[in-house]
Formats: C-alpha cells, structure tokens, sequence
C-alpha cells in the first residue's frame, strides 16, 4: 500500500484538484539522446569538438536558445555561428525526433489514471511546439492531454509563470487548482511565480542539480504515484471541497 508523503499534506489537502500541467522532456520522456545526437550533428557541421551527455544533461530544460548558445560556448564556438547552429539543429532534430528517446516507466499508466478519476491534463514544455507534439504522438502520449504547448507558443518561457498562467486559461482552471508536475527548478519557479502547485519527479535533468533541494510540494519516483497518492488525499481528507 503506498503510504501518503507527510511533506504534500498542509498544500495539497486544502483544495482538491482535478487539473495538471506536466512538462516532457525528464518528466514524461528521457530525450536526452536525442539532443545528444542532433547536437553534435551539428557540431559536425560546424566543424566544432562534440558535447558528451552530462553537459547535455545538465544544460536542456530551458529551451533551444539557450541549449545552442550554451553548447557554442562549451566547445569554443564563435557566438556569431549561433544562426547557422540553430538552422543546422532544427533540421537535425526534426529528422530524429523521438529515435532516442523513450518513455519513462509508469508514465503512461499514471496518465490513463490520472484520465480515469477526471483530471484534465496538459502538457508544457519549453521545447518547440511542432517537436513536443511530433514527439508526443510518436510515444502514444497525445491523446491524454486537452492542450499542449511548446516554448514559442508564448512570449516567454518557464521559469517565467506566464506559460502557466496562459496554459491555466486554456483548460479554464485556476491556478491555485491546477497542479504543475515537473522534473527541474525551472517548473518549480514557474509555479511558485503563477500560484500553482509542484511536484517534481527525482529522475529528471534538473540542470544537474540534486531535485530533492528544489523549492517544491512534493516528489515521486515514478508518475504513476501521484494518482494514488492523490486518490488517498481523497480518501482520508475530510474538508476536502468537490472541485
């Protein structure tokens, strides 16, 4: 019997929720090798040193900008070689999007309970729209979620809450009502900033730092813990309101 995680209790017992946002890459799907291959495919090109996975993993989450100018640095890379670098990576990633990457054990049977007991679910990332999309219908995923959004579907992305807050009105949630579920401080600190509840996953990149450390509400070792666990907030939880 899984046991109720003392630490989500005085947040998540206030108000039950029936909504989530969850992030994809090292939370739903481990793509690291896809960026692994298609970075340095284009590091190819460019006729630059590769990246290895750790500095990958330590630098993704915070949207392809940053991730090809971050890499342009690591290598030694001109700053000016940022446009051909990004024209070179989109076509690289498009070509192999979802090949090396795979989905992380109890994700979609957390997804399909989550569906069962009446959640409405999106899906938030900071990868381009038309990959997280591609890449969500490639792995069987899309059909569990009403909207998703990638990282230039707004003027800004996560850390910053407007994403949130915007994918909030989408599904006609408040945000105090609408669970963020992430794998990294920049989730948490765009939830904090919108007024959502987080949990983060242990097994995401979290730009290589310990996720136990981050500001959140709550962890798990898998996705399909958290409909149990809320399931059980239901079961024990007197003053529990409907919606």
């Amino acid at each position: 019997m899984h046991s109720i995680p003392q630490a989500w209790t005085p947040l998540l017992r206030t108000a039950r929720m029936k909504a989530a946002i969850i992030d994809l890459d090292g939370t739903m799907v481990d793509t690291i090798g896809d960026f692994v291959v298609a970075l340095n495919a284009t590091l190819a090109d460019l006729r630059l040193p590769a990246v290895d996975r750790d500095f990958i993993e330590r630098t993704v989450g915070k949207g392809s900008e940053h991730l090809i100018r971050s890499t342009l640095a690591q290598v030694g890379g001109d700053a000016g070689l940022y446009d051909s670098a990004w024209a070179r990576y989109q076509q690289h990633y498009e070509r192999i999007n979802g090949d090396h990457a795979g989905v992380y054990p109890g994700v979609a049977e957390g997804l399909e309970r989550l569906r069962m007991n009446g959640w409405t679910l999106a899906c938030l990332t900071n990868k381009p729209g038309a990959f997280a999309l591609s890449l969500l219908r490639k792995k069987g995923l899309a059909d569990f979620f009403q909207v998703a959004f990638g990282g230039d579907a707004f003027e800004r992305t996560k850390p910053d809450p407007l994403p949130l807050l915007k994918t909030c009105e989408a599904l006609g949630r408040a945000p105090s009502r609408t669970l963020m579920v992430g794998d990294s401080s920049n989730d948490a600190r765009a939830a904090r900033a919108a007024g959502c509840p987080v949990v983060l996953v242990t097994y995401g990149y979290n730009h290589g730092e310990p996720v136990r450390a981050v500001d959140a509400d709550g962890f798990i070792d898998r996705l399909d813990e958290l409909p149990l666990t809320m399931d059980r907030f239901s079961c024990t939880s007197r003053d529990c309101p409907t919606r």
